[in-house]
């Protein structure tokens, strides 16, 4: 029997993939920009662009631009002005901004000062801002003006002490911060009149404190990140990561990828959650490359005029992007050249086969599924840059990471190969625990033949090359007619109809047989498509057993969804409870 202890993936990789990088430097992570400052300061490190009204005349796309030696020295600035406020190693700091300069410049300052990061989707409302804030003890905040009334309205049942306000237009070229300025800024909630006592304006500091740089020496040691997870669940809790991890996952993919510094990133995935934050932010800092800021991924049409205009080489994302860049209209009709980009990683939710197809078809690159957690930050598998990517599989598991499939009975038993039981990893980059969660913590860290392992919750299966398969989360699993059914699987069958553009699916209370579940789908139309339920039965049929078909639908303009992409199944399933209370389902 295969032993995965042996790691037969390795036999898989590429040829130019090292199977250990171990021993991993010791260094905080402040030294990859620390590097890229003194070995390359004129680099480009971030661009901050837009497009101006067409009635303006067509003057292209503006951009301003930071080098790495810019980013380094503001980032010291800011550095500075925490430790003033009161940071120490340790302290955990509250960031609530999309992808703007900005937030890149707070990553990089808060690590600098020794703090740790707790960055929130910025689109949260009042009440879960409120709870990761008090959550995680953060004491400072540093936001976007157009979040700043939200973090007043809690301020008072927080521990705030002080909030740093960042306006958007600040990196905005200048005609465009102009008409920002005139047009938008007060329209849309950016404008700030006055800031409360205690707290500051963003470029303010960064005068202040101009030229000075932090004592803080940071090792690996040192803990970085709180990244809260559990959207899928509706259980937050903060993963807590060292420094050592992100570190050494920034070093796994930069091994896996081939890349370096003539390649540019497309910085669309959310840098609030560790995908982007690691996958883009530190290995394009790793790698001395620029990243192409896109403030909101959910604007498709910004999405495809940063592609075209500046032609990025990597593009990390998650399925839905993929499949809607695909589907644009624009893209269709030839008027976007994706040519440019060569690798993609996409993670957080399954990839639709077809959509893998389509896109590569388009853009002439590899479209790489991975697999990752916040718990992991942040890949922990991914498909060969240059091998066989094998259809639905999330990959190989990266440089140093082990992996055991046990049962789901007693969580301990290996389960032979192809056969299905829980995903668990050990690896560097895995998380030291959940914040204020003992069990929680015990129960996801178990350690076993002196190693810890992670139990993701994911039920995976691998095949004889070594490559891995998600079957399901283990709280999805359904039981109709006695048997167990994965509705990760249906989902598949389903996409692949060629009238559905998205589709989630989930076990709702049987409506006639009380005590028993019923398998529902939560159907996206492509645009100008239309299917009716049974021919999306028939479909079903040809691939899947009778009790693992999805027998009763929904169509929806949108799935719910959290900021990187997975579908909120437990929104599914309440959208459906709201229903029946309303009109029972026939």
């Amino acid at each position: 029997m295969t032993s995965y202890a042996n790691r037969p993936w390795t036999k898989s990789y590429d040829a130019h993939v090292k199977p250990s990088l171990a021993p991993y430097p010791e260094y905080g992570i402040p030294h990859f920009l620390k590097t890229a400052a003194q070995q390359a300061p004129d680099n480009i490190a971030l661009v901050t662009s837009t497009r101006l009204p067409s009635v303006l005349g067509n003057l292209g796309r503006l951009a301003t631009r930071l080098t790495y030696a810019e980013l380094d020295r503001t980032s010291d600035a800011l550095a500075v002005a925490l430790i003033e406020m009161g940071v120490k190693k340790g302290d955990r700091v509250a960031v609530v901004m999309p992808n703007i300069a900005a937030f890149v410049i707070s990553f990089w300052a808060i690590l600098k000062a020794g703090g740790v990061i707790a960055a929130a989707n910025p689109t949260y409302p009042a009440d879960k801002l409120k709870f990761q804030i008090n959550d995680s003890d953060a004491k400072i905040c540093l936001c976007m003006s157009l979040y700043y009334n939200t973090i007043q309205s809690i301020r008072k049942e927080t521990q705030l002490k002080h909030v740093i306000v960042a306006n958007i237009k600040e990196y905005l070229p200048g005609l465009a911060k102009t008409l920002f300025s005139l047009a938008r800024e007060r329209k849309e909630g950016h404008r700030v009149e006055a800031l409360a006592p205690g707290d500051y304006a963003f470029q303010a500091l960064l005068g202040r404190y101009a030229g000075q740089t932090p004592n803080v020496t940071v090792k690996g040691n040192d803990l970085a990140l709180f990244q809260y997870t559990g959207g899928t669940t509706g259980v937050a809790k903060a993963a807590m990561s060292r420094h050592s991890a992100l570190v050494a996952n920034s070093l796994q993919c930069e091994n896996y990828l081939l890349a370096d510094s003539k390649d540019s990133f497309l910085g669309a995935i959310p840098m609030f959650h560790v995908f982007g934050m690691v996958a883009v932010l530190m290995f394009a800092t790793a790698l001395k490359a620029p990243i192409y800021l896109v403030p909101n991924a959910r604007e498709i049409s910004d999405v495809l005029d940063t592609i075209n205009t500046y032609q990025p080489s990597i593009f990390m994302g998650v399925p839905a992007l993929y499949n809607a860049i695909r589907l644009h209209p624009k893209v269709t009709a030839g008027e976007v050249d994706l040519s440019s980009i060569r690798a993609c990683i996409s993670g957080s939710a399954p990839l639709a086969p077809s959509t893998k197809v389509e896109f590569e078809k388009l853009s002439g690159g590899r479209l790489m599924e991975g697999f990752g957690m916040s718990e992991t930050p942040t890949a922990t598998f991914v498909n060969p840059l240059k091998g066989e990517n094998r259809t639905g599989s999330i990959g190989l598991p990266l440089p140093d990471v082990d992996v055991r499939i046990v049962s789901l009975d007693d969580g301990e038993t290996e389960m032979p190969m192809g056969e299905p039981g829980e995903l668990l990893v050990s690896a560097p980059q895995n998380m030291v625990g959940y914040h204020k969660m003992p069990t929680e913590t015990a129960n996801a860290l178990r350690e076993k033949d002196g190693k810890l392992w992670l139990y993701t919750g994911d039920i995976a299966r691998m095949d004889e090359n070594g490559y891995f398969y998600i079957v399901d989360r283990k709280k999805d699993m359904a039981l109709i007619g006695g048997f167990n059914v994965y509705p990760n699987m249906v989902e598949k069958v389903i996409a692949e109809h060629p009238a559905v553009a998205e589709v989630g699916v989930a076990a709702i209370p049987h409506p006639q047989k009380v005590g028993q579940e019923s398998l529902k789908a939560w159907v996206v139309l492509k645009e100008g498509q239309s299917v009716t339920e049974q021919a999306l039965i028939e479909h079903q049929e040809t691939k899947l057993a009778g009790y693992e078909v999805a027998r009763r639908f929904s169509f929806v303009r949108e799935l719910p969804k959290t900021a990187v992409g997975k579908t909120l199944r437990r929104e599914l399933i309440q959208m459906e409870t709201a229903a029946a209370e309303g009109t029972p389902q026939a």
